[in-house]
C-alpha cells in the first residue's frame, strides 16, 4: 500500500490522500510505501520543480516550468525485495514522469539514480514545440546514506542535463526503513552541514489596505554567477530588496548575499538566475533574447516563507526590464524598481547584469539605465554651465577695468 499527504507550510492545514495526490506547487510531496504487513518501508518528502529548454517551429528556444502536480499518481512505488530495488515513482501531467531508485550496499543504501521523463506533445506545457513524444533524463546520483538515518536536505540541488534542469529542496527521504519506523538520526547533505538559519530583515506595519513600508535599508551588494561546460556564462551583481505585500500586510525584506546561494542554466535563447536561501525556496531571474540582437529580464518566479510561516508565491513571464544589446552588460547604479505584481515589486542597487556572452568571466561595455544617463548628461551640462559663467564674469571684470583705465587717463 502506498499512502501520500500533502504537507503545506506551517500554520495551515493537513490533507492525506491514497494514491491520488492533489496539490500546489507550494506544498511539499510525502510518500509513505508499506509493506504486505502495513510497516514502512519507504518514506520521502520534499519539493521539486523543472525547466525544460525546448526548440520550436520558429526556430526559437523556449523554457517550460513544471511544478503542478496536482493530477499525480504514484503507481509502481514499491518497497523492494530480493528481484527488485526499492523506488519512488511519480506520474504527473500528460505523460510526464518521475523515477527514483535506490539501491542497497554493505550497512548503507544510495539514492541510486533519478529518470524523469516529459511529453514534447502536450500543448499545454510547450507550445509551438518542433519535436514531439516523450523524452527522458537519466542522471546517475551515487548519494550513499547510512542505514537506518533518514537523509535530509532542505538547501537547493540541482541536477542539469540536455537543457532540463531539476531542482530539489526540503528533502527527506529514507530507504529500507528497519522495523517500520522512520529514524529520526538525519543524515545531512553538505549545504546543509555549512549553512545556518538566518533571520530576514522585516519591517511590519499595522494592517491595513494602504500600508507601506515605513524604513528601507539599502540592502548589500552581492556577486552571483552561473557556470556550463564553457565556463562563466552568466554574471549578475546587485542588492536586492523584496517588496512584499501579504494579506494587506506590507514588508521588505533586504537578501543577504552571504547567506544566499544561487544557480542557475544558460541555453542559446535563454537563462537562468535562480537565489535560495533559508527562507526563500527560489527566487528566479529568466532572460530572453529579443531580435537576435537584445537581451532582457522576461520573467521573475518567487516562492518564500514568510515570517507567519505561510507561502507566499508569484509569478510573471510577461516582463521588459533590463534591456540591452548582446555581447554587452546592463548598468544601472541608482535604485530601480521591477514590478512583478501588484504585491510583489524588487528594488535593485547597484545593478549589472550580463546572462549571454559572457568573455573570460569579465563583464563587456555596459549599456546605462536611462537614470544613470541622465546623472551622467548633467554633469558635463553643469560643468558647461559654471564655465560660461566664470567667463563671463572675467569678461565683466575686464571691461570695468578696462573703462577705470580710460577714465584715469582722461583725467590727466
Amino acid at each position: 500500500m502506498v499512502c501520500f499527504r500533502l504537507s503545506p507550510a506551517p500554520g495551515s492545514g493537513l490533507v492525506l490522500l491514497c494514491l491520488v495526490l492533489g496539490a500546489v506547487s507550494s506544498y511539499a510531496l510525502e510518500v509513505n510505501v508499506t509493506d504486505s504487513e502495513k510497516a514502512t518501508c519507504l518514506y520521502a518528502k520534499w519539493q521539486m520543480n523543472f525547466t525544460i529548454q525546448y526548440n520550436t517551429t520558429s526556430k526559437n528556444f523556449k523554457t517550460a516550468t513544471i511544478s503542478d502536480f496536482s493530477t499525480a499518481t504514484y503507481n509502481g512505488s514499491v518497497c523492494g525485495n530480493d528481484q527488485n530495488n526499492p523506488k519512488i515513482v511519480v506520474q504527473f501531467g500528460s505523460g510526464f514522469s518521475w523515477i527514483v531508485n535506490f539501491t542497497k550496499k554493505e550497512s548503507a543504501y544510495l539514492i541510486d539514480s533519478i529518470s524523469f521523463s516529459y511529453n514534447l506533445s502536450d500543448n499545454a506545457t510547450f507550445p509551438d514545440a518542433k519535436e514531439k513524444g516523450i523524452l527522458t533524463v537519466h542522471d546517475l546520483v551515487g548519494f550513499r546514506i547510512p542505514l537506518n538515518n533518514i537523509f535530509r536536505c532542505n538547501s537547493l540541488s540541482t541536477l542539469e542535463k540536455n537543457g532540463v534542469v531539476q531542482y530539489y529542496w526540503d528533502v527527506h527521504v529514507q530507504a529500507f526503513v528497519q522495523n517500520g519506523t522512520v529514524s529520526t538520526k538525519e543524515f545531512l547533505c553538505e549545504k546543509d552541514k555549512t549553512s545556518t538559519t538566518v533571520v530576514p530583515t522585516i519591517s511590519t506595519t499595522t494592517p491595513s489596505p494602504t500600508t507601506t513600508p515605513t524604513s528601507k535599508e539599502k540592502p548589500e551588494v552581492g556577486s552571483y554567477s552561473v557556470n556550463n561546460s564553457n565556463g562563466t556564462c552568466l554574471l549578475a551583481t546587485m542588492g536586492l530588496q523584496l517588496n512584499i505585500t501579504h494579506n494587506k500586510v506590507a514588508s521588505v525584506i533586504n537578501i543577504n548575499p552571504n547567506t544566499t546561494d544561487f544557480t542557475g542554466s544558460c541555453q542559446p535563447q535563454t537563462a537562468l538566475l535562480r537565489l535560495n536561501s533559508s527562507n526563500i525556496k527560489y527566487l528566479d531571474f529568466v532572460f530572453a533574447v529579443k531580435n537576435e540582437n537584445r537581451f532582457y529580464l522576461k520573467e521573475v518566479n518567487v516562492s518564500m516563507y514568510l515570517v507567519n510561516g505561510s507561502v507566499f508565491s508569484i509569478a510573471n513571464n510577461n516582463l521588459s526590464y533590463w534591456d540591452a544589446p548582446l555581447g554587452s552588460s546592463y548598468m544601472c547604479n541608482k535604485e530601480q524598481t521591477v514590478s512583478v505584481s501588484g504585491a510583489f515589486q524588487i528594488n535593485t542597487f547597484d545593478l549589472r547584469v550580463q546572462p549571454f556572452n559572457v568573455m573570460e568571466g569579465k563583464y563587456s561595455t555596459a549599456e546605462e539605465c536611462s537614470a544613470d544617463s541622465d546623472l551622467n548628461f548633467l554633469i558635463p551640462v553643469a560643468v558647461g554651465v559654471a564655465l560660461g559663467f566664470l567667463i563671463i564674469v572675467v569678461f565683466i571684470s575686464y571691461m570695468i577695468g578696462r573703462r577705470k583705465s580710460r577714465t584715469g587717463y582722461q583725467s590727466v
